[in-house]
């Protein structure tokens, strides 16, 4: 992974899974997101399913968290195979138990520190969405509110801080500059683009199936009258506001955050780094619709310094390599940490199912450690 395009902060070993998305080659949708977990205790009530010393864990809240992440799976065109959703549920609710036993364990620092991550990682995620509403939409398009996320975010940044300070896990100056030396082409900014567009999609936004005949020659006799507009002086903005189809940058007047080639689809990159600033493409056809495009500036490519901001972002390349070091040297330290804790803090499973899952899950853990092959778990 290239640190200096990475959108967002370090995922830490207890960071959110991604519930949005956004660019031009992935037009967001208005649909509303199905919340199968009300549906679910709607019918059947909500059962604590784990607890522990000082918290428990109802089904509800697992589910929550398992269709915010086949949301996002979804929303960028993957599927979670149905033989894989028991080990995620798995995971996840192992996860959620990690989170209640470590925010046990917060001082008044630790909180004041993991709000302050988690508010910087949020304006990050919004600045990246283009305005409030866009971000609104995204989440809920997973079934998500901008609260439910500030929790969420909230709690797993002060875990993340706790489990950093339990562990001592400190990142010097000189390990940050050491990485930086070693690590030449992780800090090579390619040369980027930044532009709006306006998008006419000739695709179903939900179905992703192909409009009509008749509606996408209607679609491109649209985009040739915008054109027509654009070339007589009209502004290129105001029409992306009141024409473009892509929500995620209409709000914003079609802006785009920059991006390097390989982001977008092929004809939307061609096109976009063939400009000049200031210069409007002809109609552009994609596999998603009609675009036009408007350079807004180009920059060249060039080794970023320790001092620059990570694109898009108010963090310097220094803190990102901090993050991404103390994410290792944690990684490698928690786990016997993170089980010592599990024992002392009387962790239970209460659903049979779930039960079974994390152990055969642990004993896989364990031989894997041993090289031996898993023993079946207990029944």
């Amino acid at each position: 992974m290239k640190l200096i395009l990475a959108a967002g902060c370090a995922a830490g070993l207890l960071a959110t899974p991604s519930v949005w998305s956004a660019s031009a080659n992935s037009p967001a949708t208005n649909a509303p997101a199905a919340k199968p977990a009300d549906a679910m205790t709607a019918l059947f009530g909500d059962p604590v399913i784990a607890k522990g010393k000082g918290f428990e864990i109802k089904r509800s809240e697992l589910d929550t968290v398992v269709t915010g992440l086949k949301s996002s799976a979804a929303a960028s065109g993957r599927v979670i195979p149905p033989a894989q959703f028991s080990q995620l549920e798995g995971q996840l609710l192992n996860r959620l138990i990690q989170i209640q036993l470590l925010l046990q364990k917060a001082t008044a620092a630790d909180k004041t520190a993991g709000t302050q991550k988690a508010e910087l990682q949020i304006s990050n995620l919004l600045a990246k969405a283009g305005s409030q509403e866009a971000f609104d939409r995204q989440l809920k398009a997973v079934g998500m509110t901008m609260p439910d996320l500030r929790s969420r975010v909230t709690q797993e940044s002060i875990a993340q801080t706790v489990l950093t300070r339990e562990l001592n896990v400190n990142i010097t100056d000189a390990e940050v500059k050491k990485f930086y030396d070693a690590n030449p082409a992780d800090f090579e900014r390619p040369e980027m683009v930044h532009c709006r567009h306006i998008l006419l999609m000739t695709i179903d936004p939900i179905t992703r199936t192909p409009l009509s005949d008749d509606q996408q020659k209607a679609k491109r006799k649209q985009a040739d009258d915008l054109l027509k507009r654009i070339h007589g002086g009209a502004d290129f903005a105001v029409l992306a506001k009141q024409y473009s189809e892509d929500p995620v940058s209409k709000e914003n007047g079609g802006e785009l955050p920059e991006f390097p080639r390989g982001q977008m689809v092929p004809e939307f990159e061609a096109a976009a780094f063939s400009l000049t600033n200031n210069q409007v493409s002809d109609v552009v056809t994609s596999t998603y619709g009609y675009h036009i495009i408007k350079l807004v500036d180009k920059s060249p490519a060039k080794k970023l310094v320790l001092s620059d901001k990570v694109p898009g972002t108010d963090i310097t390349i220094a803190d990102r390599v901090k993050d991404v070091l103390t994410q290792q040297k944690t990684e490698k330290l928690a786990p016997a940490y993170l089980e010592t804790l599990r024992a002392s803090g009387d962790v239970q499973i209460l659903d049979a199912d779930l039960k079974a899952v994390i152990a055969a899950m642990a004993a896989a853990a364990a031989a894997a450690d041993t090289n031996l092959p898993a023993a079946a778990p207990e029944k």
